[in-house]
């Protein structure tokens, strides 16, 4: 009877689940490096739209709308500002043509359009909050802003002040504008401003005095320009036109901008002969040309 029920017990019993099998061992890594991802790719999320934007593209999977013009012009022109991408074309040329340039420069126009980006979003970041304790740059310093309702300054408004005895690392000038501490930020950042303008003239008519007599020109009078994207202009008459924000960056490359806009005195183009000329007096002036663009400056 044992022996019996031992038999049936062993033909009903559930065999014992398989042990799992053990883990794929992974494959070691490849010693060459990824292929790189296509530009197009990296921008698929993109969308760049200029605000007169009349016609479109789809540059791989990036939508550029961009502003179109016709013009007396030799070729097709491509230019991207802060505002996106600006093409420009001559009369004759059809649009199919157009679209077909715009796709052939599709990487250098999304590169120029993610730059742009990227230098707008550095602006945005240096933004400044105006009110007591605020920082702003001034000639490559930083200054602090300070609002103190006395008015005995010898200055109109505002007196910069030096502190010989900062520690490293922290600003050491201090800008003490006549405002009470109630005072709006519109009231304070007109007043900043103001102050740094009266500065920028007086700074800009030295170092033009400075390198005139070394071109071999001279310059009759000096406006203040509040442009978005033209940092100076030179007129035949003598007339030189400069950015008040210039007042923003170091000497040197203040120095670089004075000198160009002097050097189209003696030529009036952007030809080698007029490279030559500011290369006289700013050696450097390619290197200082490049600070002028990288550097991202307050929004005013």
């Amino acid at each position: 009877m044992h022996r019996l029920l031992q038999l049936t017990l062993d033909l009903f019993e559930t065999a014992a689940p398989a042990a799992p099998a053990p883990a794929p061992v992974p494959a070691p890594a490849a010693l060459d490096a990824p292929p790189a991802v296509p530009f197009d790719q990296v921008m698929a999320a993109a969308t760049f739209r200029h605000p007169d934007a009349s016609r479109e593209a789809l540059l791989g999977a990036t939508l550029v709308a961009y502003q179109f013009k016709r013009a007396r012009r030799r070729n097709i022109g491509f230019l991207v500002g802060s505002e996106g991408l600006t093409i420009t074309a001559p009369k004759w040329v059809p649009l199919y043509e157009i679209d077909a340039a715009v796709k052939s420069k599709q990487a250098w126009i999304l590169r120029k359009l993610a730059d742009a980006s990227e230098r707008r979003q550095r602006i945005e970041s240096a933004r400044i909050d105006w009110k007591d304790g605020a920082s702003f740059p001034f000639i490559g310093e930083t200054v602090v802003l300070v609002l103190d309702p006395r008015h005995a300054f010898e200055e109109v408004g505002a007196v910069l002040n030096t502190d010989a005895t900062a520690l490293p690392g922290v600003p050491r000038l201090t800008l003490h504008v006549g405002l009470p501490h109630t005072a709006t930020a519109d009231q304070i950042r007109d007043a900043v401003q103001a102050w740094l303008m009266r500065q920028a003239k007086r700074l800009f008519e030295e170092r033009l005095n400075h390198y005139a007599p070394q071109l071999g020109v001279r310059w009759t009078k000096l406006a203040l320009s509040s442009a978005g994207t033209r940092w100076g202009t030179a007129h035949s008459d003598g007339t030189i036109r400069l950015n008040w924000r210039l007042i923003h960056f170091r000497l040197p490359v203040i120095d670089y901008v004075v000198a160009h806009e002097l050097s189209h005195l003696r030529v009036m183009d952007h030809s080698p002969r007029f490279w030559d000329t500011v290369r006289t007096v700013v050696p450097d002036y390619a290197q200082l040309r490049g600070q002028l663009k990288d550097e991202a400056l307050p929004a005013w």
